[in-house]
């Protein structure tokens, strides 16, 4: 059986996605998970990009063991040697190089004429090989390009050391037959193919990135690009767990695997959304909250008698954690370990003190703690933000205390008590509401400009006493910041998520 490489573009496309960018330390939490996930590659950004960028692809270079860690650049010497300078110190470097070669993008975006572009290409992947013994190159908007000229720009790459061609749907036009019969293609025209691996990048913007991607695994392609939850540019990228799944459940069609972990997919999954604040949707394939659930009482009935009438997979082979009410006040360390662990949670000491010390306070607000709840503790535990953070830089403001004062023909008043590293620090605001007083308290306190730009909450458990998830977008001098935090109380959730957007705000220095 064939075995298919992931290459997980989350950290460059998907962290590209409005909305969804990430700081320096959860780069690296994230690109952390994805080693234990088991995927073969990871794109850990765009190297020429920023500073910022060029500062956490080198970060997380030196943070993964098992991975190729590759840096994105376009063909030029510049950005070669930025990716370069990034990624040389990673176990398995790659440098990823790309041009376009449909048309249309040669004509108006490259303003360059086909002769040029092949012999860019092989200047550039050429320039590149004698840097890095792992190259992949790129012929982006790969599935509008004319499939002959396409054919010459791979065979020009090949002959110049590329290691593995990359074929991308850049903008989600084609369908599944035509990329298959692309790859099929491809595969008969392009000299030295035989010797590389042929990957495949597919968007999403008219849902077809994850069967697009299928087709070409199912013609001979070798490695296929996506992100956790199909995050990324526009409508998104192909969906890391989907494919997964797809190629495990369906072996007997596809003749293909991967070595992903897959019990490590939902963590992987809830990891990011908690990073970003971007909430899975109930009926997203797979890791949705309604992936596994049943209803109808067809299907109820159906399921108890024997699983496989409604699940074709198994939810603990995903890592989707059992809801049962196994922990509570009374509990101690050595059980919430080993509930943790269970749940595929890997913990230090320290990790587990801070959650402990968050467990015991929600025992005391709700009867039974669920592993949902459990999981929501683990997701939020600072501790880890706090060591994978830049020196000396960490998670510098903890909420103290607070009180609201609301209502109808009254002052919107708060008190709101910070900790900011050893200084305890507190003030009293009038807003238009709670929240409005309150992260006005703060940002008075702190000597912030901050603006709430948007605030979502949410109850992340079942049940009237279930812990609330609060995620806030803020705003300063033009950059944005995510922030979330969780209670039984929705108002405390609210300031400790404004409280944990102003950390990255210091954390970057603005």
């Amino acid at each position: 059986m064939r075995q298919v490489k992931i290459f997980d573009t989350t950290l460059r496309d998907g962290e590209q996605s409005p909305g969804c960018s990430m700081n320096l330390s959860e780069k690296i939490i994230l690109a952390r998970q994805l080693d234990k996930l088991g995927v073969d590659i990871i794109e850990a950004g765009f190297a020429i990009a920023s500073p910022m960028d060029f500062k956490s692809v080198q970060a997380i270079a030196n943070s993964v063991t098992n991975c190729v860690v590759a840096s994105l650049a376009r063909a030029n010497k510049m950005d070669i040697d930025s990716a370069w300078e990034a990624v040389k110190s990673a176990k398995k470097p790659r440098i990823h190089l790309f041009i376009a070669t449909s048309d249309v993008h040669m004509k108006y975006k490259l303003r360059m004429t086909r002769e040029q572009v092949l012999e860019t290409i092989t200047e550039m992947t050429a320039y590149a090989k004698s840097k890095c013994a792992d190259i992949e190159f790129s012929a982006e908007d790969a599935s509008r390009s004319d499939r002959a000229f396409l054919a010459q720009a791979f065979t020009n790459a090949i002959a110049a050391g590329a290691t593995t061609i990359n074929v991308p749907d850049t903008v989600g036009y084609s369908t599944p037959q035509e990329m298959g019969e692309l790859i099929s293609y491809l595969r008969e025209h392009v000299e030295g193919i035989e010797g590389v691996d042929i990957s495949v990048h597919c968007h999403n913007d008219l849902g077809m990135g994850v069967a697009n991607s299928l087709a070409c695994v199912k013609a001979g392609a070798t490695q296929v690009e996506c992100t956790i939850n199909g995050i990324g540019e526009r409508a998104g990228n192909a969906s890391l767990e989907e494919i997964v799944m797809a190629l495990r459940t369906r072996k007997d069609f596809y003749d293909a695997d991967t070595k992903i972990e897959t019990r490590q997919i939902y963590k992987s999954s809830k990891l990011l959304s908690n990073i970003i604040g971007v909430p899975i949707s109930p009926t997203k394939p797979i890791v949705g909250a309604n992936a596994f659930a049943h209803e109808a009482g067809i299907h109820q009935h159906g399921v108890i008698t024997n699983v496989q009438t409604y699940e074709i997979m198994n939810p603990d082979e995903i890592g989707v954690p059992h809801r049962a009410l196994v922990l509570g006040k009374h509990s101690g360390k050595h059980a919430l370990r080993e509930r943790l662990e269970a749940m595929g949670y890997e913990i230090n000491d320290e990790e587990l003190e801070d959650i402990f010390t968050r467990f015991k306070k929600l025992a005391d607000q709700k009867k039974t703690i669920t592993s949902s709840d459990l999981e929501a503790l683990t997701l939020h535990n600072s501790k880890v933000v706090q060591e994978n953070a830049p020196d000396n830089v960490g998670p510098v403001c903890q909420l103290v205390s607070h009180a609201v004062n609301s209502g109808s023909g009254v002052p919107k008043i708060s008190y709101v008590k910070i900790k900011r590293d050893e200084d305890i620090l507190e003030d009293i605001a009038i807003g238009a509401g709670p929240l409005d007083s309150a992260f006005k308290a703060i940002n008075h306190m702190l000597g912030v400009n901050a603006r709430l730009e948007d605030f979502s909450v949410r109850a992340v458990t079942d049940g009237e006493d279930s812990i609330g998830e609060a995620v806030v977008k803020i705003s300063s001098d033009g950059e944005m910041y995510t922030g979330s935090g969780i209670s039984t109380d929705i108002i405390e959730a609210s300031l400790q998520a404004y409280i944990s957007g102003i950390n990255k705000l210091f954390e970057e220095g603005k």
